[in-house]
């Protein structure tokens, strides 16, 4: 995270803390992507912990809201996190824990439109390519590796 050194860490004028999670979702050699911003940007799905919630059942749960799609968790990746002003004014800083996710059952066409714009499955380089955000291809990076490592019969380990 980018912290700025003269921004006060508690009180008044602190940013506030935001935690999500997110998946990963593997199908054969493909990636589940969403696109928001009308198809402008392409990320991997995640979203806020309701209160009592894991980030594993959130990450899951977040994964079949916005694509259709349910996946079981096979490993954690390295989590992200970044400072961003919300509505321009109020600093927020965001964790994001990503999970690596199989592939079990659903419809990527099965999502909420006022939330996510399309949901599609990708090409490991495609979806690398098609990937906004830096820190987000990091993580499919991650996972593409911890997948070689798992076909090679090594242990998962941990990502983070």
């Amino acid at each position: 995270m980018d912290a700025d050194a003269s921004l006060p860490v508690k009180g008044p004028g602190a940013p506030r803390r935001d935690h999500s999670a997110g998946g990963l979702v593997v199908r054969d050699s493909e990636v589940l992507l969403i696109s928001t911003l009308g198809g402008r940007r392409w990320q991997l799905p995640k979203g806020h912990l309701e209160p009592g919630e894991t980030p594993e059942q959130a990450a899951v749960r977040e994964v079949r809201e916005e694509t259709g799609v349910t996946g079981r968790i096979l490993a954690p990746l390295p989590a992200i996190e970044y400072r961003y002003r919300e509505r321009g004014r109020l600093l927020v800083d965001k964790r994001v824990d990503f999970f690596l996710l199989a592939y079990e059952e659903g419809n990527e066409l099965d999502f909420d439109p006022r939330e996510v714009y399309r949901a599609a499955w990708f090409p490991w380089d495609e979806a690398l390519s098609r990937i906004t955000f830096e820190n987000e291809r990091r993580v499919v990076r991650a996972a593409r590796k911890l997948l070689d490592r798992l076909a090679a019969g090594e242990p998962a380990g941990e990502e983070r």
